[in-house]
């Protein structure tokens, strides 16, 4: 009987030990699950640390955070003596898939953007990333004069227009938001924008409404990439992996609530 009851208690404990192991696995399992699911954030509207300009070491004049946002003083950017450009990145870490997400807000006739899967080394990001296009879609065309621009683009029919291609929201030159399903917000006023990006599909979200979706590097992908303003720009879009950032376009811009989720 005593044999029998040491036993069952030998049974017991090693029975227990692999719960406890099962357990500890799966709480592994969920907390690493968690980890790769948490946001992080690129700019939490008090500092400016893992930022600093595109081929450079340092933000460039004009790029500082005020009333807790990471803005573009275009007065502060004209008073410095500097020659480099004005585009900045968040240098600390590449993303390869992933989940953007932030807030942003134009003046009338503000021009900006975001890149993603942007390396450094080249003239400037849009030779080499895609952009989420943030513009000023009602007034743009009125303030700035597009006609040479878009006519160098092949544009004949009204090219003093801006084209549904270079539209807020859109993944610029490449695929047009949904006119549909935009909701913008006036002008002064914030917007949200999210973009998601996977090997299947990327999508492009705007106050909470995804206005675009199209599969990256798939065939008809390269034929558009190869058929208008990209065609002599042999590296753009090919990265799996680079850096995000935000553009410049010579007018005043507001960012807030930077944040990005590894997928």
């Amino acid at each position: 009987m005593k044999k029998i009851v040491i036993l069952i208690s030998f049974v017991l404990i090693a029975s227990c030990k692999k719960d406890i192991k099962n357990q500890t696995t799966v709480t592994s399992e969920t907390q690493a699950a968690t980890k790769s699911n948490e946001w992080i954030y690129l700019f939490d509207g008090a500092n400016t640390e893992g930022w600093r300009a595109y081929n450079g070491d340092s933000l460039p004049p004009g790029w500082v955070v005020k009333d807790s946002t990471l803005t573009f003083d275009t007065e502060l950017g004209l008073e410095q003596n500097y020659k480099g450009g004005k585009d900045i990145i968040y240098g600390a870490e590449e993303f390869d898939n992933f989940e953007l997400y932030l807030e942003w807000k134009l003046p009338e006739g503000g021009n900006s953007g975001i890149f993603y899967h942007l390396k450094e080394g080249y003239d400037g990001p849009p030779e080499v990333s895609p952009e989420y296009q943030l513009i000023d879609d009602e007034n743009y065309a009125r303030i700035h004069d597009l006609t040479a621009y878009n006519t160098s683009l092949g544009y004949t029919d009204k090219p003093e227009e801006l084209k549904p291609l270079q539209r807020t929201g859109s993944d610029y030159a490449m695929h047009p938001a949904d006119s549909t399903k935009k909701a913008l917000n006036p002008i002064g006023e914030w917007n949200s924008s999210k973009i998601v990006f996977t090997p299947k599909k990327v999508e492009h979200w705007l106050n909470g409404e995804m206005v675009l979706s199209f599969v990256p590097w798939d065939e008809a992908w390269y034929e558009k990439k190869n058929s208008d303003k990209w065609k002599n720009s042999a590296d753009y879009g090919k990265y799996k992996t680079g850096f995000i950032g935000l553009q410049d376009h010579s007018s005043p811009i507001w960012f807030r609530n930077i944040k990005v989720k590894k997928l």
